[in-house]
């Protein structure tokens, strides 16, 4: 499915983020923190979270980690490419996503084999079906062999050409990922710090968690996201509905916790606990019925992940941050800063 989100803005020259904060002179939860309400825009650091949400707020955060999944392979034709590898499939295939060498997809068909340190892939067919566009791809493993495990031995982190460089796998984690399985970071939670976790707590926000694996997003095409393995246990699915219940916010931390959460809900926004594969795309057609707010990063112009954005704070608040943060100078992408869109109710 095709979404357009309506959010239009002009991303200007220096807006990305090209390393880590701590590589800045930052702490990770010093980047700054974009805080959009319906009757007014505050700017602010991520570190003084707990002063813009309120006790009995729900943060459900994603405890997905990454994986270092990006791996030099030469296809069989002699061409070098990069592959990042989204996600495993339950039959054992991975799918994968072939690329020139640090640079956009490259032309390859069914029947290609891609030659990676002791692995011979074979692409069988586009992924998740024969319409799908020819970008992400089955692939067959030969020998079979886990893929978290291998990807530890001889994978890198998927990194774009924003960045000034490679950085180690532990600048792409969250400090509370513990369940291994996303291609990319889950990097809206990236600026929550160990002692701001703490000061949530303390100041009466409760943190849920749940999972989602995040596949390998579209930065030159914009797709919206392939299916993704996700997991709501039923603690976090109380906690929401008793959030709910009491009009107390449900604040995602990330577009990865929107889609799990919204997977799971029903039309009058009660939330079940759920696991298994989502394909759920949200926008217009599909607002957000259990979220009610939302902590993201900033996301790029036509980004399918805006009209996602769209779906839980509507157009007008998402086009006011996104110009505001355009004005103001944010720093765009994983290691850039913060929104936080509270369409409804007013914080302390």
């Amino acid at each position: 499915m095709t979404v357009i989100p309506a959010t239009r803005f002009v991303l200007p020259p220096g807006a990305e983020a090209h390393e880590p904060p701590e590589h800045r002179g930052l702490a990770r939860d010093g980047v700054r923190l974009l805080v959009a309400r319906p009757d007014r825009v505050e700017h602010r650091r991520f570190r003084e979270l707990a002063d813009v949400l309120d006790p009995g707020d729900l943060l459900v955060v994603n405890t997905s980690a990454t994986l270092p999944a990006a791996l030099d392979v030469r296809h069989d034709d002699g061409r070098a490419m990069t592959l990042h590898v989204a996600t495993p499939v339950d039959d054992g295939d991975w799918v994968v996503e072939p690329r020139r060498p640090d640079g956009p997809e490259t032309a390859v068909v069914a029947g290609d084999r891609l030659v990676a340190p002791g692995v011979v892939l074979t692409l069988v067919a586009p992924y998740p079906d024969d319409d799908a566009p020819r970008r992400l791809w089955r692939a067959r493993p030969w020998p079979r062999v886990g893929l978290a495990g291998y990807l530890a031995a001889y994978g890198r982190p998927i990194a774009y050409g924003h960045l000034a460089g490679r950085f180690p796998l532990a600048d792409h984690q969250t400090v509370y990922a513990t369940k291994a399985g996303s291609a990319e970071m889950p990097s809206a939670g990236r600026p929550l710090s160990e002692r701001l976790l703490v000061r949530l707590m303390a100041h009466g926000v409760t943190v849920a968690p749940l999972v989602l694996h995040a596949g390998v997003s579209s930065p030159e095409k914009h797709e919206p996201p392939s299916p993704e393995r996700f997991v709501v246990p039923p603690a976090t699915a109380r906690l929401v509905n008793s959030a709910r219940a009491v009009g107390a916010r449900v604040v995602a931390v990330g577009t990865t916790v929107v889609r799990a959460l919204e997977t799971v809900a029903d039309l009058g926004g009660t939330v079940s606990s759920g696991h298994g594969w989502t394909d759920l795309v949200l926008g217009a057609h599909r607002p957000a019925r259990a979220v009610g707010g939302l902590i993201s990063g900033l996301h790029e112009p036509e980004a399918s992940h805006l009209a996602l954005l769209e779906a839980v704070a509507g157009p007008e608040l998402v086009g006011r941050a996104y110009a505001a943060a355009v004005r103001e100078g944010y720093l765009w992408h994983e290691f850039g800063d913060s929104t936080l869109l509270l369409p409804s109710g007013v914080a302390s």
